[in-house]
This record gives structure tokens, C-alpha cells and sequence, in this order.
């Protein structure tokens, strides 16, 4: 599918006009320059004055959209937004005029007109896209107290008969209006995400919804994504005949699966080569889930490459004939789930494709059903009950289920990449698509195991061998840095770790394993020549959670804004001390049990035979926690950290 605009601020160099003070300057524009703002924190860079869009619609389905936007640059940082990005498609539309002006403090103007206009595409790993962005780059004349703004107009033919509208980023937004004007006799329904409902105000065949003054939205760890926290509004428009003429719209999610299986199902039949491949491919597989990760592992392998054509006429779905695309061996998100269909399909296993937003889990919703909700397509796999894996469905007619991501090369058949985890999703299936949450996976299918080996010298030095297997997502992100990172970079990223725990580590060895079952096995060797403290030759303290944990999380602020959002996880740990001679166990840490809604934890220690034995446990629950219960979850990993950190204490026989 159409991945959602990410403008990339590029290091272009742009020479604007200096225009005479006032010229040319749009009246909404000056007017904005004028407004006294409201005192902010020092972290926030730049605040909106004013992000308006027009939208006029026609009755054969034309869109004309002017949008106005001014900025004002609080802070050096906040450079980066005296930008101007307006998308457009090649193929149905264009960007008429484009302009911006930059008014400095002293009242100066900077004047950008088409000769400063950058023409690129939206999406880089693209070959061709037929999505691209019209920009003006203003960072480098921007400075401390400057406004930027910029006025568009583009032109576009759309296919369905809808809108949306995000109010605000995270920067504060004094105001943000959306008006839509319709054909004589049109209507529009709206529904309103993030806030309460909003009513248009409404002047003739015009309806404009309307926020002023939003608070910034401060980055917190662990929070919801900013698309599950700024007011965004959708809006359907139809005739007031109930006909739409060219224009697609959808009153239920069954609608959408229709429509989304129309243009997938086509292009989903295996021909000679596809066929052959796959059963070559699944010729050892003994069980249908061999079956499965053989072909999956196979697509998950092709190049990520999108080519799209005709994206304004439902060619940003429509994905390329599973032949065209094992033939090239290439292709984006929706055309691996078509390959991986027609393969499954030519072993005799039936799959679907599943409309997905991919980077907030909570981006769709149920209230609107729309295509134009989802940035990524994924596979549904009808399994029978022999198969069990963790993230697998049960669909009302179509029965079990088995998700996956075709797309992820490094999160393996029976898991999902976590920021797809609990998502609303479409399982398009013709009349008996609906639209679902994906499985969650629980924490033991997320596992990371250690066992740590020190052995304490007379000197306080460590010599240590740590063994680490991790499954689930924990995996993905140990297979992640192993596949992506260059080796040097990855060693230098594996020694900055164990120094975190263990300050001056020289690391010895590093053997990662990659295995094909889904788990990622580590095997570490290091000495640390003042791993233990020394005090007046008497002595001797050391913390027996020798190597950090990569995923502890941080929540020090004393005060918070949004929800703390947990992800699934589970850890368990054994170290093993082996003591220095001439030295016994003084004092040891008491045991520490915590039980919360949202996780436990737990350590243990013992002393034997010239040795300390300790444990660490920890289970982090999937959890979407109230703001008003922060200080419980911050309690909660303070302890674990206080735990983490407690020293054992040795003294000399």
C-alpha cells in the first residue's frame, strides 16, 4: 500500500528573493507575524500560528486544496520547521503555485518563489512512485524568533470520497482549521480521533472544523505514538442522492474488504514458475507449518523495492502479479503478501492479505471504515489446530488464523514485529472480511535467558562468560543489530553495552548465532580489572548484575502527561560468583519480590561453597497504564533498579 508522506528534510541550498517589506505578504500571513505567543517550555523549538486547509470538491470528483501555514521559530533548534511540503500524485494531480516568505525579526522578508520550489520524490526506496513532494527548505536563513509561512494550491482527482485532517504534530498549535466545500445537494459525515466531536461550523456548501490554542505534546518514554494523541478528523462525502459517481465510499468494514479483494485476489494466482518454486521450497517440510516458514522465509528475503503506477486510481493497493513479482524478485509490502499467497496457495494452503497501519497499534479505528486507514499490508494464513504458534487469531467464519509479516525480514513465521501487535487490521476476504486485533504475543514468547559466569580476583578484577538465548521480539532486536550493522560496528555495539554494566571491560570474544528456529543466541567473554571495589585492604564490594539489561526502562521524570505503554517481555537471569581467595561473604542483599498488574519481578540470593549464587526474574505484561497510575509504575522499576544495583559485600577471612 501508499506508505504514509514522511517529508525528509534534505541539505538543499535555497536563495530566496529579498522582497520589500510587506510585498507579497498574504493579509493571513501578516496577521499571524503580529500574534504574541504564549510562553512554552524551553524544549519546545517553534510553535504553529496557523495550519489551514481549504478543500473543494466538484462534482466529477476534482479536489482543489490552498492551504495556509505560518510558524514561528522559538528556539536554534527549531530551524528544521521553516519548511514547505506539499505531496502530489503524477498521475491525477499537481501543485499549481507554491510560495513561502520568511519574516525575520527585524522585519525583513525573504521571498520564495518557483525558482526556490525543490521537486522529490516522497520515498527514496522507491524505484518509481508516483507520490512526490513540491518543498521549500528555509533552515539556513531561518533564525530565533522568525516566522516562516507558505501558501499552495494543488489540484487532484481522488477515487474515494474522503478527507483527514491532523490538527497538530507535537508542536503547539494556536490555530488549525479544516474547511471542506461541497457540491450543491452534498453532505458530509464526520468523526473526530483523539478529542471530543467537533461541529462544523457551516456556511452554505462550506463546513469548517476548527481548534485553537493545542498544547504542545511533550515526547515521553514508553508513551502512545503522537498519531494516537493529536486530534485528527475524517470526513466522508457523498451526494445527496446517496450516489457518488466516480468516487468510492464505504459505510462498513465489509465494503472495504470487497473492495481491497478485488484488486488483491486477481493478482494472487501462481503460475508455472511460482508453483515449481514453492514446491521446491516446502519438498523437506514435514508439517504444514514447515510448510509455511519456508515460503515465508523465502519472500521475507526478496528486496523491498516499490514501483507504483496509476497510485491515484487504487494502484497504491492494487499489488503486481505474484509471477511479475518472483520473476523480478522485488517488491513492496502488499506484493510479498500476493507472492506469498500464490505460493501457499500452489501447496494447497489458502491466505489472505490484512490492511495494516504500521507504526502506531492504535492508529485505526473502528468508527470509520476507510482504506485510506492502513499504510502496510500483511498475510492471514488459514492453519488447522496442529499448528501453534503465538500469533495466531481465531476469525468467526474463516477460523484459525496465522499472521504474519512478510515484509520484516527479521521477525520469523509465528511472531509480529511488536508495533503491529494489537492492532485493529483487515483481514480482506471478500464478504467475509472483517476487520480484527492482531494477537498480542505474551511475555514468555518474548525471552530473553542468561547465564553469567564471574570469577572475582584478589585484586577486585573479573573474569566473566556470559550466555545469552533470546526468542520473540527480544530476538528481533538481538537479530536486528547482527544482520543490519557492519561487524566492527556491531562489536562496538556489543563492548558499549557490557561497559554500561562494567566500567573498563575489555571483551575477549563475541560469538552470535543467528538460528534458523527463531532464536538468536549470544556468547560473550570479558575481564574487567577493577570490576570490585576494594576498601582498606579489608573488603571487597561488587554488584552481582554484572551486565545491564538492553531493554530497562527509564522513567525519571517526576511528573507525567500520557499513558506508559508496556510492551510484552520476560528475563530471567542466573549468575553464578565464583569468590577470590581469602575472602567470605560479609553481607548479601535481601531477596526482593514484586507482584503488579503489569509485571513482576523477582532475585534470590545464596552462599556455598566459596560461591554466590544469584537470580533476577523480571515479567513485563502488555499494558496500556493510566497516566494517573505513574508513580506506581515508576515505583515499580525504581525498585528493580535499587534491586539491580545492591552490592554484595566480601571481607577478608
Amino acid at each position: 500500500m501508499t506508505k504514509k508522506l514522511i517529508l525528509v528534510c534534505c541539505l538543499f541550498v535555497v536563495n530566496p528573493t529579498l522582497a520589500r517589506a510587506g510585498d507579497d505578504v498574504p493579509q493571513w500571513l501578516q496577521q499571524a507575524a503580529k500574534i504574541n505567543v504564549p510562553s512554552y517550555e524551553k524544549d519546545v523549538q517553534a510553535v504553529v500560528l496557523l495550519n489551514e486547509e481549504q478543500v473543494s470538491v466538484s462534482a466529477d470528483g476534482r479536489v482543489t486544496t490552498v492551504q495556509n501555514f505560518a510558524v514561528r521559530i522559538l528556539n536554534r533548534e527549531g530551524r528544521s520547521y521553516a519548511r514547505a511540503g506539499v505531496p502530489y500524485l503524477t498521475d491525477t494531480g499537481k501543485v499549481r503555485e507554491l510560495r513561502a516568505w520568511l519574516i525575520r525579526p527585524s522585519g525583513e522578508i525573504k521571498y520564495y518563489g518557483k525558482d526556490e520550489v525543490l521537486d522529490v520524490i516522497s520515498d527514496p526506496n522507491d524505484i518509481y512512485n508516483e507520490l512526490r513532494v513540491k518543498a521549500v527548505l528555509a533552515k539556513d536563513a531561518a533564525e530565533t524568533g522568525a516566522v516562516f509561512g507558505y501558501q499552495a494550491t494543488s489540484e487532484d482527482r481522488s477515487i474515494f470520497g474522503e478527507e483527514e485532517w491532523e490538527f497538530q504534530d507535537r508542536l503547539p498549535t494556536l490555530s488549525s482549521r479544516f474547511t471542506l466545500t461541497l457540491p450543491a445537494g452534498w453532505k458530509p459525515a464526520s468523526v473526530v480521533f483523539n478529542h471530543a466531536k467537533i461541529e462544523p461550523q457551516v456556511n452554505g456548501n462550506s463546513y469548517t472544523w476548527q481548534l485553537d490554542n493545542l498544547p504542545p505534546i511533550k515526547e515521553e518514554p514508553a508513551s502512545p505514538e503522537v498519531t494516537n494523541l493529536a486530534p485528527r478528523l475524517a470526513v466522508n462525502y457523498v451526494p445527496g442522492d446517496g450516489g457518488g459517481g466516480a468516487l468510492r465510499t464505504f459505510t462498513n468494514w465489509a465494503e472495504v474488504s470487497r473492495f481491497i479483494s478485488e484488486l488483491h485476489d486477481p493478482q494472487a494466482e501462481p503460475n508455472d514458475a511460482v508453483s515449481a518454486k514453492a514446491r521446491e521450497l516446502t519438498a523437506a517440510a514435514k508439517t504444514e507449518l514447515d510448510k509455511i516458514r519456508a515460503i515465508g522465509d523465502y519472500v521475507q528475503r526478496l528486496k523491498y523495492i516499490s514501483i507504483d503506477f496509476n497510485v491515484g486510481h487504487g494502484g497504491g493497493i492494487r499489488p503486481h502479479t505474484a509471477a511479475e513479482v518472483f520473476a523480478k524478485s522485488y517488491g513492496d509490502c502488499k506484493d510479498k503478501a500476493n507472492l506469498m499467497r500464490a505460493m501457499l496457495k500452489a501447496v494447497g494452503i489458502t491466505a489472505y492479505p490484512v490492511a495494516i497501519y504500521s507504526g502506531d497499534p492504535n492508529y485505526v479505528r473502528e468508527e470509520w471504515a476507510s482504506p485510506g486507514q492502513f499504510n502496510h499490508c500483511i498475510i492471514a494464513i488459514k492453519i488447522s489446530d496442529d499448528t501453534q504458534v503465538a500469533t495466531v487469531i481465531q476469525h468467526p467464519k474463516l477460523g484459525r488464523l496465522l499472521i504474519f509479516d512478510s515484509t520484516d525480514e527479521d521477525t520469523l513465521v509465528g511472531d509480529l514485529p511488536d508495533f503491529e501487535q494489537g492492532s485493529f487490521a483487515l483481514i480482506a476476504a471478500r464478504d467475509d472480511g472483517a476487520l480484527m486485533r492482531m494477537p498480542v504475543t505474551p511475555p514468555e514468547a518474548n525471552r530473553l535467558e542468561r547465564q553469567t559466569e564471574l570469577v572475582l580476583r584478589p585484586t577486585g578484577a573479573v573474569s566473566a562468560k556470559v550466555s545469552e538465548k533470546s526468542v520473540g521480539q527480544s530476538a528481533v532486536e538481538e537479530r536486528r543489530l547482527f544482520r543490519h550493522l557492519s561487524r566492527p560496528d556491531y562489536t562496538k555495539r556489543i563492548e558499549a553495552w557490557v561497559t554500561r554494566g562494567t566500567g573498563g571491560a575489555r571483551i575477549s570474544q563475541i560469538s552470535p548465532t543467528d538460528n534458523a528456529s527463531g532464536e538468536f543466541s549470544l556468547a560473550l567473554e570479558f575481564d574487567a580489572p577493577a570490576y570490585a571495589q576494594l576498601m582498606q585492604q579489608r573488603l571487597m564490594v561488587f554488584k552481582p548484575a554484572a551486565v545491564s539489561r538492553l531493554e530497562s526502562l527509564f522513567l525519571t521524570e517526576a511528573k507525567r502527561q500520557y499513558p506508559i505503554v508496556l510492551e510484552p517481555y520476560a528475563y530471567d537471569e542466573s549468575v553464578r560468583v565464583t569468590l577470590p581467595d581469602g575472602f567470605q561473604v560479609d553481607e548479601m542483599p535481601d531477596p526482593v519480590k514484586l507482584e503488579t498488574p503489569y509485571g513482576s519481578y523477582a532475585t534470590t540470593y545464596e552462599s556455598k561453597d566459596g560461591q554466590v549464587f544469584f537470580t533476577r526474574k523480571l515479567v513485563q505484561r502488555a499494558a496500556t497504564v493510566p497516566v494517573d497510575q505513574y508513580n506506581a509504575v515508576r515505583s515499580f522499576f525504581e525498585k528493580i533498579r535499587a534491586a539491580e544495583q545492591a552490592p554484595v559485600v566480601l571481607a577478608r577471612k
